[in-house]
């Protein structure tokens, strides 16, 4: 039975929970963490780790997405950001990063300006094609303003998985200046799987579900949004109901189902994968917590894709890792990809080794794979 509280007369809210407020509570056999398999598949795609690199320029360009991969991830690249729209990307990249440390504000300035040039379609393409040429699954993201004109694009480039992601997003858009993006319309036109988000609720989850999309993502924009227009939910709630949303169409198809993709700010450290997992989630997305990778793009500074809005960002450009760890974490220098996802840490506070993490905890709890550590139990604290 939902909780619901009551805020005034008349007016009550659902009570939410946020990753935080939950714990895991092992009630089973245990294993050893070596007997855990943590291998996801999306469609015919079929991953390590049930990791996924969040689409920002900060984090993002070939050869990250290439080393990302390599340890098991999937790393989509931002083609409506620095990359599809500048040839000599990684310089402006190198500049705003180097701003970033010194003056945030002046950075946001700069990112935005960087935004204003015009997509280039030739260049995107080109893009693709060195990810392609490179043997790695080449996932890009898109917006939903823009996927109508990019997506056949970037499908014909070579694009394998796409990515169809906003802060909000619904199955249909409702517009009066122009025509609006029907997704289940649109993505039976795509001859490659769609992920589709962010979402915080059942109805629309199970809408998008309902579109064709091969995996929905949870989040994206709560807390970014929660101060400039309220927005703002608990994610352990959200994955909850996302969840139940897949559950149930999972019955309605007779079969089909469809992956639920925590992408939020309340993930931070790898006790936020391990409980957006027991939640429900099928993978999850890192963002801050690999921007001090020596391979991050951006060297340390971070955004998202938010960021850059013309009118309205939601997220501002943060400085080198200080805006992550504390002044008293910049000299330890970056650590690699690898470091973070696998170990071994030299860190007790759970921002590196992700996957060993999380091997330990569903061998903690006696689950093999993370499909069944989906059932374990919680507790609320």
């Amino acid at each position: 039975m939902r909780e619901h509280v009551e805020i005034g007369q008349g007016r009550q809210a659902l009570r939410h929970y946020e990753l935080a407020d939950v714990a895991i509570v092992p009630t089973r056999r245990t294993r050893s963490s070596k007997d855990v398999d943590t291998t996801w598949h999306i469609d015919a795609y079929h991953f390590d780790v049930p990791l996924i690199a969040h689409p920002t320029d900060a984090l993002v360009d070939i050869p990250f997405a290439a080393e990302f991969q390599r340890l098991g991830g999937l790393a989509p690249l931002n083609v409506e950001g620095l990359w599809g729209r500048h040839a000599n990307a990684e310089e402006e990249l190198a500049a705003l990063a180097d701003v970033a440390n010194t003056d945030p504000q002046a950075a946001m300035r700069k990112l935005r300006e960087l935004h204003a040039a015009p997509l280039n379609v030739e260049l995107i393409s080109e893009r693709i094609a060195k990810m392609r040429d490179s043997g790695m699954t080449v996932a890009v993201r898109v917006t939903p303003q823009q996927a109508r004109e990019l997506a056949p694009v970037v499908v014909k480039a070579g694009a394998e998985i796409l990515f169809i992601q906003g802060t909000v997003i619904s199955a249909e858009h409702v517009a009066t200046d122009g025509q609006p993006l029907n997704l289940k319309e649109f993505i039976g036109t795509l001859d490659v799987p769609v992920i589709c988000g962010g979402v915080y609720d059942y109805t629309t989850a199970l809408h998008l579900m309902r579109t064709g999309a091969a995996g929905v993502i949870v989040g994206g924009g709560e807390n970014l949004q929660a101060a400039s227009m309220g927005i703002g939910v608990g994610m352990a709630t959200a994955i909850a109901d996302v969840a139940a949303a897949r559950r149930d169409y999972l019955d309605e198809t007779a079969g089909r189902y469809v992956h639920v993709i925590c992408d939020s700010e309340e993930v931070f450290t790898s006790a936020d994968v391990v409980k957006a997992i027991a939640c429900g989630a099928d993978a999850v997305v890192l963002g801050r917590p690999l921007a001090i990778a020596e391979e991050a793009a951006a060297k340390g500074a971070f955004w998202t894709h938010a960021s850059a809005h013309p009118r309205f960002p939601r997220f501002e450009v943060e400085g080198h890792m200080a805006a992550m760890f504390g002044d008293e974490r910049i000299d330890d220098g970056a650590v690699t990809l690898e470091t973070l996802l696998h170990g071994p840490s030299t860190a007790a506070d759970g921002t590196q080794n992700f996957v060993g993490a999380l091997k330990r905890a569903m061998g903690k709890c006696g689950y093999t794979d993370v499909k069944q550590f989906q059932k374990v139990a919680l507790a609320v604290r």
